[in-house]
């Protein structure tokens, strides 16, 4: 189901041009004339004047003039039925789009309010509704955003309109109907990127969970570090913005000593990175094999690093191997390093 952006608006009306053609006896020629034109202005009514009441009035109207909803949204809405019952509570029009789908309809004649929005959702929930269609006299932005909030994460549609009386001179009153928000190919492209985020830190939190018990067996470095949601943790290596990291990827894990002291550090990290790289033979040889030496010139960090490519977060059944294998690098690599770390003068 989808939607366009529309509006059944009703603007200024012109009357038809009035015009005479006359002859000019002295000129010889013939000239036009033409009256003004009428033009009819369009006049806001009390909505309360048009409806007197929700649920005997509007709800009644609607239902029997569905098609101005279909014309306002491009749908195609049929075998309407007026409160329709949804467990406890009924629906102030329950009606069917053209593949058969349940669409319902709550309307209100006044600002929106949270009550409504939470019986919309209970019906849709309810009747496992394809599309939900919320009409009001006054959106509030509060729920402007929910809608676009819920179009991007629900499997159903929603639709706010805004519903206002108007008349044009002494014509009986008619609605005025405008989409303010519905669902949109884009607000779905949000709503997946929102969801894959959302998996992702779930997957990382789990992960660093299982990783962190495990080196507590290992080391006590990382003891007191809780599981985050991003692609690193962290724990201090005993120098001022040195510390032991454990990162991870979708496919990929690694141990790390990163080295950054904050902003305009650049020359101070490059001066540890260099004292410690002096050492790089004893350092590798007590870690048991070779190291990345990450200098990451033209950035401001450096780092000493091992890199695996068992798995990582997306990887949830090889978690014990991976978290087995970055541990003991983590280890081996701060009782390496630990010594040169000491001698530090910086």
């Amino acid at each position: 189901m989808h939607s366009r952006t529309s509006s059944r608006r009703i603007g200024h009306l012109a009357g038809p041009m009035l015009g005479g053609m006359s002859q000019d006896v002295a000129g010889g020629r013939s000239v036009f004339t033409e009256r003004a034109a009428s033009i009819a202005k369009i006049e806001r009514v009390p909505l309360r004047e048009v409806w007197r009441h929700e649920a005997h009035n509007l709800t009644t109207w609607l239902e029997q003039n569905i098609d101005v909803l279909n014309e306002v949204l491009d749908l195609q809405l049929t075998n309407v039925e007026r409160e329709h019952s949804t467990g406890s509570f009924s629906a102030d029009l329950v009606a069917e789009d053209s593949s058969g789908g349940i669409v319902v309809i709550e309307n209100q004649l006044e600002r929106s309010d949270h009550d409504h929005l939470g019986k919309l959702i209970t019906y849709v929930s309810f009747t496992d509704a394809r599309a939900a269609i919320w009409i009001v006299a006054e959106p509030r932005p509060e729920h402007v955003r929910a809608v676009s909030w819920l179009n991007e994460g629900s499997s159903s549609d929603f639709y706010l309109l805004k519903i206002e009386g108007i008349r044009i001179a002494a014509s009986p009153p008619a609605p005025l109907i405008t989409l303010i928000v519905g669902p949109s190919a884009e607000g779905r492209e949000v709503g997946e990127a929102k969801k894959d985020r959302a998996e992702r830190y779930n997957a990382r939190k789990r992960f660093w969970t299982q990783l962190l018990e495990s080196a507590k067996t290992r080391t006590r470095l990382h003891a007191s570090v809780s599981a985050g949601e991003y692609s690193w943790v962290g724990a201090g290596a005993g120098s001022r913005g040195l510390s032991f990291n454990y990162g991870v990827t979708q496919h990929g894990s690694s141990a790390e000593l990163y080295i950054d002291r904050g902003r305009g550090s650049e020359a101070e990290n490059e001066q540890i990175f260099e004292a410690l790289f002096a050492n790089k033979a004893a350092i590798e040889e007590a870690y048991g094999g070779e190291l990345s030496w990450e200098r990451l010139d033209g950035k401001r960090a450096c780092r000493i690093a091992q890199r695996f490519d068992r798995g990582g977060y997306r990887d949830e059944g090889a978690w014990p191997d991976i978290s087995d294998v970055t541990v003991d690098a983590m280890a081996r690599l701060e009782r390496a390093i630990r010594p040169f770390l000491n001698q530090l003068s910086v």
